[in-house]
């Protein structure tokens, strides 16, 4: 890879680094084609980015960014799982897929700006992700219909009504 091709790389991956919402860092051994397809398709059907990263690349990439405190983990055989928007599922799709093989070792994550040790990883992948926590808030009665996030409306107001002027919702 010539120079120019590496810094396209790192300003490519520091683009991403700074987007990122959250991130699990997993290392990876002997992992046969089947079950790489298999991850990829899992995190792509979730919206998570999978990449396996070059460790100079990304340490150069980290810096100024969210993911500047997981620098020190990339080494050795790496892959980098990438969320935009659901924080939850990179912790919930490496873990899950990690269960029962050797061949997968999580070695840490970032989650909104803060570093995660293996065990915190694991404890946000318990957590309910962007998608149940949606159906739930529905289940409850809470509708978030596409009206209500135009408006700025709250969901508190939108089950309760409009305001009358005296400050509490649903007052008539």
């Amino acid at each position: 890879m010539h120079k120019s091709e590496k810094e396209q790389v790192i300003q490519e991956l520091n683009t991403k680094f700074a987007r990122a919402k959250s991130a699990v860092l997993a290392e990876f051994s002997k992992l046969d084609v089947a079950a790489v397809t298999q991850l990829r398709k899992k995190c792509r059907d979730a919206g998570v980015e999978y990449r396996v990263i070059k460790n100079t690349l990304a340490k150069r990439a980290a810096k100024g960014t969210p993911l500047e405190s997981l620098s020190d983990d990339f080494t050795g055989s790496v892959a980098l799982a990438l969320s935009y928007a659901d924080v939850i599922a990179p912790a919930k799709i490496l873990t899950d897929f990690a269960k029962g093989l050797d061949a997968i070792k999580l070695r840490g994550g970032m989650l909104e700006g803060q570093k995660l040790d293996p065990a915190k990883v694991k404890a946000v992948a318990k957590m309910p992700g962007l998608r149940e926590l949606r159906a739930q808030t529905r289940a409850a009665g809470y509708p978030l219909g596409a009206d209500d996030r135009r408006s700025g409306r709250s969901t508190r107001q939108s089950v309760a009504g409009p305001t009358t002027g005296t400050g509490k919702a649903g007052m008539r």
